[in-house]
């Protein structure tokens, strides 16, 4: 579902935005909407797994090499899966951080929260170091559990070209696809059934944590 809920994690997200369209020229600006345009007419948001629908498992490694499973995860409870872009997106720092601060919400209500990353673990590793966060943060390098969900866009060239000469999005990623997840959400129960889904178009929107909470609160 697409949401626009603008709760708290979404007015700090929000200001971001204003100033960096302030700081941005107008094709910039211009480039920059035409990328959200074109993720959202790609039908990805339809393609997407949505609620109801049953989470691929998937094992990935975390930023000390250690092997994670979605399913080992749920024996212990509900799991929420988050993408984040990568440790080069201002949005997502904020998003990451602002998790952190009310990771103790998430396990009281008995859940695990595991962001996940295209980035290569070594980038992922100063990502969790930098932020100090107490979650698992996963690499999924080449996207594959992303395109098992239904969440994997490719970039304009435009955008993609500014992103490689800003930070070198091949090089942090480990490839030259071009791709990148959504900054999607699920609530996933212990059935593996997916009970809450947030999908946008737009990077700089997220799920709020008030009704991501609100999700788990409400599973049987």
């Amino acid at each position: 579902m697409e949401n626009r809920n603008a709760g708290e994690l979404n007015a700090l997200l929000d200001i971001k935005r204003k100033a960096g369209a302030a700081k941005f020229t107008e094709e910039k600006n211009r480039i920059y909407a035409a990328g959200i345009k074109s993720v959202k007419d790609s039908g990805v948001l339809d393609r997407a797994l949505n609620v109801g629908d049953k989470a691929p498992d998937f094992t990935l490694k975390n930023a000390l090499d250690e092997p994670v499973g979605l399913y080992e995860e749920l024996k212990n409870g509900p799991v929420v899966v988050t993408w984040y872009r990568g440790g080069w997106c201002p949005y997502c720092n904020i998003t990451l951080h602002y998790l952190q601060d009310k990771l103790p919400e998430f396990k009281n209500a008995g859940a695990t929260l595991i962001a996940i990353t295209p980035e290569l673990p070594d980038n992922s590793l100063s990502t969790s170091e930098k932020h100090n966060l107490e979650f698992t943060v996963l690499s999924d390098v080449g996207n594959n559990v992303a395109k098992a969900y239904g969440v994997v866009f490719k970039l304009t060239d435009e955008v993609a070209s500014i992103y490689e000469e800003a930070f070198g999005l091949h090089g942090v990623n480990g490839d030259d696809s071009n791709e990148l997840p959504l900054a999607a959400t699920y609530v996933i129960d212990t059935d593996g059934i997916v009970q809450y889904a947030f999908l946008d178009a737009d990077y700089r929107k997220r799920a709020e944590v008030s009704e991501v909470l609100a999700a788990l609160n409400n599973l049987p």
